[in-house]
Order: C-alpha cells, then sequence, then structure tokens
C-alpha cells in the first residue's frame, strides 16, 4: 500500500483544533475524546462524549470533529460515536486547563444570587425568513440562537428567580435539577454579557 498509514497522534492533533463553543477548550483538552482507532484503510472511528446530555451544541461539535479529522492527510472517512459511559464530569479535563479556567471555583462575570435575583429580557427577538433566530440587544447588536434559548429568554420576565426558572426547565425537559442548573447558570451568562437581560 503506497498511502500513509494515519496516526493517532494526527487525530489528535486535528482534534485539538476543535473548540467547544460552550467552554473555549479543544474537545481532547475536555476530556470529552475516549477513544481513537484508525483501520488499516486509514478510516477513523472516535467515541466522544458532550459535557452534559441535551447539549445543544452537539450537532455542531460532532461536526467539527469531522471536518477536522477529515483534513488530516489520507483520512478516507471519520466515524464518530457519542457515548455516555462514563459521564463526563470535570475530574477528566486536562488539570492545567481546569486550574487556568477557574474550574471548580465557577468565576463568572455576573455574579447573580439564585434566590433573589430575577433575570429580566431586555432586547428583542427575530426570526429571519432562512428560518434562522435572532436575539437583537438594545445596541442591535445580533446573536444566533436556537428555540431552546429563545424559550428561556422569554421566561425570563423578571417574576422568577434563577432557581425557579431552574425547576420549571427542568421539570420541562425532564432532566436532572443539577444538570439544568448548569446549562441556566451557562445561558443567563451568555445572556447577560449579549446584554439580552438587565443585569
Amino acid at each position: 500500500m503506497s498511502s500513509q498509514m494515519v496516526s493517532k497522534d494526527q487525530v489528535y492533533a486535528a482534534l485539538r483544533k476543535c473548540m467547544d463553543p460552550e467552554i473555549p477548550v479543544n474537545v481532547v483538552d475536555l476530556g470529552l475524546i475516549y477513544d481513537v482507532k484508525v483501520k488499516p484503510e486509514n478510516s477513523v472511528d472516535i467515541k466522544m462524549t458532550m459535557t452534559t446530555r441535551g447539549c445543544p451544541l452537539h450537532d455542531t461539535l460532532v461536526g467539527d470533529v469531522k471536518r477536522y479529522v477529515g483534513k488530516v492527510s489520507g483520512v478516507q472517512s471519520v466515524d464518530v460515536e457519542i457515548v455516555w459511559d462514563p459521564p463526563w464530569d470535570i475530574n477528566k479535563m486536562d488539570p492545567n486547563v481546569r486550574e487556568k479556567m477557574g474550574f471548580g471555583k465557577p468565576k463568572l462575570r455576573f455574579q447573580v444570587d439564585y434566590e433573589t435575583y430575577m433575570p429580566l429580557k431586555i432586547g428583542n427577538f427575530n426570526s429571519e425568513q432562512d428560518g434562522s433566530l435572532i436575539l437583537l440587544n438594545e445596541k442591535n447588536q445580533g446573536f444566533m440562537v436556537n428555540q431552546a434559548i429563545v424559550d428561556f429568554w422569554k421566561s425570563c420576565d423578571g417574576t422568577k428567580t434563577v432557581n425557579q426558572l431552574t425547576d420549571q426547565f427542568a421539570s420541562k425537559l425532564g432532566m436532572p435539577r443539577q444538570q439544568v442548573e448548569q446549562e441556566v447558570v451557562q445561558l443567563l451568562q451568555q445572556l447577560l454579557e449579549s446584554e439580552l437581560l438587565k443585569p
């Protein structure tokens, strides 16, 4: 066979270019890649997980992984299998990265009190002709969002605390509260930074 065998190192190097959009860390350092197999005909099998089930960025991340690994010279095909066992947790992250990110002690730009802070939406919602959903802040800066984020933003009407919003979404999604809380807090941070909620 004249074509060169693709190495695992090449695959991992490509995966390191692939960032989790929620946390600016690549999928390798984040500990999302569980296994990489390169078969003789240079097809690559990747087992990976996600930080949370029902992660809205699921499809984008899988697409990115396939795209980056597919660019490695010689790779014929890329197969990504999402597995939930063992479940991901923060300890799977590269310890140096974890420390740099301040994980374990969430460092948030906006400190919100879950008991008392009642998020109040500001700005406007736009649905474009091509089906994309946009939230516009009062400076008219637009942010591409998905339906779940729109629903969440709409439910921030200034009458519910963060805890109540979390409860509401946990029962709506049928997911464990602890997991939903993580997502809710991330969303709140993003919406606050995008100036779509009153701080």
